[in-house]
């Protein structure tokens, strides 16, 4: 399973304001340059993410974009949801009763899986991709009772894959 483009370049734009803006703001040029992509693609992510109160934009010379939030108080589920439209079911809480044929049985796995996907990625703060943005297995270690939860008796098997 991938994070869409959308979802991945918002972690990543919020990664580079994390680690070069420092409580400054930076340009929808910087981070666009940053992240090789348009400066118009960076504004309609981040005004979702604006929206979503995890950045503030600041106006006028030195104006630009900034973390609202701390890096540690920010999740990753937090950053996918508002930038992405394909994650809005994530957040359920309740378990729709579907029936028993087996469409209806597969939609209520995925509703389950989606809200431990969606626990996992909560679990995960921008703070911890900065710290380890290149172990996976690290962040994946440090949460792994959700990934058994949503995936009983594969874990092991998933992890040997990667």
């Amino acid at each position: 399973m991938r994070l869409s483009s959308k979802g991945q370049i918002a972690i990543s734009g919020m990664m580079f304001l994390a680690i070069n803006g420092k409580g400054q703001a930076m340009t929808a040029a910087q981070i666009a340059a940053d992240q090789a992509i348009s400066v118009s693609y960076i504004e309609q992510l981040f005004a979702n993410l604006r929206e979503s109160n995890l950045i503030e934009g600041v106006r006028g010379p030195g104006g630009g974009y900034r973390l609202a939030l701390e890096p540690e108080k920010i999740s990753v589920a937090d950053i996918v949801t508002s930038v992405d439209d394909r994650t809005y079911n994530m957040r359920e809480t309740v378990i729709p009763h579907y029936g028993d044929n087996v469409r209806n049985l597969s939609q209520m796995m995925w509703s389950s899986l989606s809200r431990s996907l969606y626990q996992f990625l909560h679990n995960i703060s921008l703070k911890d991709c900065i710290e380890r943005p290149d172990d996976g297995d690290a962040i994946v270690d440090m949460h792994p009772g959700v990934l058994r939860t949503a995936l009983p008796g594969t874990y092991t098997d998933l992890r040997k894959a990667g």
